[in-house]
């Protein structure tokens, strides 16, 4: 999830779609150069442990754009198929 993070937060789209399931992965992605991702925080997770075939993580991130700060609060879907964990989906939470 980090490692994802720090990808968005770079511009790094190469990394993140290797990293998203080939069953969801889109295209391409397209991330403004005018998006600032801020912070991370990890809220909780389940599963993800060595052995794990699946775990989740919920999360949320604040970016900024336009000058405007942004919350984006979601719970992950992750596969691991040999040896790789996997972005597979998630939800979207309103609080």
């Amino acid at each position: 999830m980090r490692s994802r993070y720090s990808a968005y937060a770079t511009g790094n789209t190469t990394y993140l779609l290797s990293t998203w399931h080939p069953d969801t992965r889109p295209d391409s992605l397209d991330i403004p150069p005018e998006l600032k991702w801020q912070s991370l925080k990890i809220k909780s997770g389940t599963k993800g442990q060595p052995g794990d075939t699946d775990g989740t993580v919920e999360f949320v991130a604040i970016s900024k754009r336009g000058g405007r700060a942004h919350r984006l609060h979601e719970n992950s879907r992750f596969v691991c198929e040999q040896g790789q964990w996997f972005y597979v989906d998630g939800d979207l939470k309103t609080d």
